[in-house]
């Protein structure tokens, strides 16, 4: 399923807040907040303004995509950032 949007036929799975996703209009990985409207609300992992993404541009974040957030995040909270 790398770099595939869901189609548009198919409705997207919600998942639980707290979930890693990968938003492909932005090329970024998010943090699953909830659900604003036809919108899903996603957050920097490494913390910041939550955006919305449409879930057609949305999928589960691959396992190296994680990989790359949570060392991100980790590098922000050893340097005193606040997420």
């Amino acid at each position: 399923m790398c770099g595939q949007n869901v189609p548009a036929n198919e409705p997207a799975q919600l998942p639980e807040p707290g979930t890693l996703v990968m938003d492909t209009s932005r090329n970024q990985v998010g943090e699953f907040r909830g659900v604003t409207g036809p919108y899903w609300a996603l957050r920097p992992v490494r913390g910041g303004v939550e955006w919305e993404a449409d879930p057609a541009h949305v999928r589960p974040a691959e396992p190296i995509e994680r990989l790359h957030a949570d060392v991100a995040r980790t590098n922000a909270r050893s340097r005193g950032e606040r997420l």
